[in-house]
């Protein structure tokens, strides 16, 4: 793989975070839309952070940073969802997509720990 916006993992969570973008265009709750915004930007941000650093284990290290807040924003789009800021057909969608991004990212990590 020549750069990483080859990377699937990295294409689907760019198009998640400027999806979260244009649905929190509206709300109010403007801690609420920064919280989730920062979460989602930190997922592209840090596998590209983490290829470009020419390591292997900085590599994995900031693919664990990506999914930490995979994992973050998950949670944030459940209580988003259960506070009314988000409607469910929107919030849970993307719920999965979290949870198929984060699967891809352990994948990557294990890759990386087997090819040590």
């Amino acid at each position: 793989m020549a750069a990483f916006e080859d990377l699937d993992v990295w294409k689907r969570s760019c198009r998640m975070a400027v999806e979260l973008y244009q649905v929190l265009s509206e709300c109010r709750d403007w801690g609420y839309k920064d919280q989730v915004t920062r979460s989602a930007l930190s997922i592209p941000s840090n596998i590209a952070e983490g290829y470009e650093r020419n390591s292997r284990n900085e590599y994995s290290r900031f693919l664990k940073i990506a999914k930490g807040s995979c994992g973050e924003l998950r949670t944030q789009l459940y209580i988003g969802s259960k506070a009314g800021l988000l409607d469910e057909d929107v919030a849970y969608p993307l719920i999965a997509e979290t949870k198929e991004i984060s699967r891809m990212l352990q994948g990557l990590i294990s890759k990386l720990k087997i090819a040590e």
